[in-house]
Formats: structure tokens, sequence, C-alpha cells
């Protein structure tokens, strides 16, 4: 009999889907049949009506999930504002759902990384996974500037390129990856290297910029732009097996780059990873930090690694944070957040 009356349920909700039927009559002809074989179970059959009072519990509580996802849902739908905020396709909505559910992010977070410009300077083993999530997150604008060629050598640790892609650019290898990741983006890549003739120009196109290049020249030079833009700039390095990390934005709190690091370390201090080797996951690591760093200072999440440096060793499994503080003889930012 129990089959029966779930068979007329369901029927009843097959016919609704059908015919198009208000869903509240459909869910008051379902409440009824249930209605009836609760009171079947326990009069007419002498049963025991608990299978039948789990079984609704177990309904109302999945009927309560959806309905809050709905909402959810219905709230990061955007009504048309300009070109860059329009609305959200269904498909991005299902896309970015465990975004949605999150409280610190909701359907205002998500709308906030849509309208977003983020620009990543490498498009190698840290902007891999940079460049990956900040796609997968639905950041609507993704600039990657890089004048490299994809090699065999950087197969081992850079994932966002594919064996066919060795001997083109990184930079449309990379645009070509995060396009068939997420369609619903808009990847601008820059194959050229960064000079003080473009960087002012380009940064300023962008409210985020992550630098995962592994050479001092690029590095102060991106931090002086940001500075001088009042960007907040994110920064990555590897070495073997470390890593390390840190948001560096004076005018927002803390130092700039130039106030940790004065000068670029002597030759053969501070050798490349194509020198002194780095171990293949350890980019991912750090890269999805930076990443992760990107999103919070979007959408206004958490704790941004201002004034701090997060220090990672592979090696041994340990992470660490360090204090950082502004120097007031910085020439960059003149230390006026010491």
């Amino acid at each position: 009999m129990a089959l029966a009356f779930l068979g007329v349920m369901a029927m009843i909700w097959a016919l609704g889907r059908r015919l198009r039927w208000p869903k509240a009559m459909v869910w008051g002809l379902i409440v009824l049949v249930y209605g009836a074989a609760l009171g079947f179970q326990f009069i007419a059959d002498g049963g025991n009506p608990a299978p039948w009072a789990i079984f609704g519990g177990i309904v109302a509580l999945v009927g309560a999930y959806a309905f809050g996802l709905s909402r959810l849902k219905s709230h990061a739908r955007l009504e048309p504002e300009t070109k860059s905020q329009g609305t959200f396709r269904e498909a991005e909505l299902e896309r970015y759902a465990r975004h949605i559910v999150l409280r610190e992010l909701g359907g205002p977070g998500q709308k906030k990384l849509k309208n977003a410009k983020v620009l990543v300077i490498g498009a190698g083993g840290l902007g891999s996974p940079v460049l990956m999530y900040l796609a997968a997150a639905g950041v609507g604008t993704i600039g990657v500037i890089d004048d490299d060629m994809v090699d065999h050598s950087n197969l081992q640790r850079q994932v966002i390129h594919r064996d066919e892609a060795i001997g083109t650019s990184k930079v449309h290898s990379a645009a070509e990856a995060m396009r068939a990741l997420n369609p619903y983006i808009e990847v601008r890549p820059y194959q050229r290297r960064l000079t003080v003739e473009l960087a002012e120009a380009l940064f300023a196109e962008y409210d985020v910029i992550l630098d995962g290049t592994d050479n001092f020249t690029t590095r102060y030079l991106s931090n002086a732009t940001a500075v001088a833009l009042g960007k907040p700039l994110v920064s990555g390095a590897l070495a073997q097996w470390e890593g390390q990390l840190s948001v560096f934005d004076p005018v927002r709190g803390g130092p700039c780059y130039q106030c940790i690091f004065p000068e670029a370390p002597a030759d053969g201090l501070a050798p490349s990873c194509a020198e002194a080797g780095v171990v293949a996951p350890l980019p991912g690591v750090i890269g999805t930090m930076m990443a992760l760093e990107a999103v919070k200072l979007i959408t206004g999440a958490g704790h941004i690694l201002r004034a701090e440096m997060l220090i990672y060793d592979g090696l041994y499994g340990e992470s660490r944070k360090i204090k950082l503080a502004a120097r007031k003889d910085c020439p960059i930012c003149h230390g006026e957040m010491a």
C-alpha cells in the first residue's frame, strides 16, 4: 500500500510538471496524499506511522534546502547596469552556487568578482594556478602579461600549459585554457615584457595586481607602479621547497615590497627556479593562496595578508607568518604607514 501512495505522489508531480500546474497546487495535492497515507497507516492498517513521518521530515529538509538555494540565487541575479555589469546567466548561477551559499561571499560577493579586473604578471609556475582559479572563481576580466614561450621544462610545474602548446606563447596558451574552463569571463593576453613605458597605463586598467615573476627587476617595477596608482599588489615567490606571499598595499596599511627588500640580492644569493630547482606542486600551493588573497581583496571577505608575510616550507610541512613594517626612508612609499 505504501508503494501505491508513493506512486500517486509521483504521478501528481509528473502531471504537474507536464501540464505546468502552479507549484502551490502540486505541493498541496502531494501533502494531501501524504496525510492520507499517514492516516491510513495509523488507523486503517494499524501499523507504525514512524517510517512515513521520517520520510516526510526528510522531504521537508530537502525542500527547505532547495528553497533556500533558490532564494540565494535569486538575490544573485543582477539588474542590467553597464556592459561589464550584466545579469548572471542561469548557467553562471549553477557554476558559482558554492560561492553564493558562502555567508562571506553570497550574491553580492559574486557580483564583485564578476565586475572585477585583475592583472597577473607571469604565466609560469605561480601564474598557472593563479589564472586557473581566478577564472574558475568568475573574475570578470583577467589580464595576463608574459613574453615567454612554452618550453618542455615548464610542464613539470606550469600546469596551465599542455604538451601541444610547446613553442607557442605562454599568454595565449594560458588564455585558451582559461576560456575553456570558463566561457563567461574576458581574458586579455599581453605577449610582451612588462616595461616602465607600459606599466602605468596597463596597471591603471585593473583593480588588483598579482606578481608571479621570478626576477627582481619586474618585481621592483610592479611594486613602484602599484604604489604610485594605489593598487594592491599580491606578490609570491618560490625557492626549491619553500614559498612565500604577501599583499603589499601601503595606501591601506603596511609596507610596500621595497620596504622589505630594499635592494636586489647579489648574483648567486637568490638563484632562479631554473638554477636552484623547485618541487612541482609548490607553485600550486603558493599560487592558489595568491588567488585566494585576490578573491578576498575583491569581495572584502576575511583577513588580508597586509603587513604580513606567509612562509610555507613544503619539505617539512610547516608554515608561519611574520609581521612586516614600512621603512620611513623607503624611496617608493616613503614609509607613510610606518
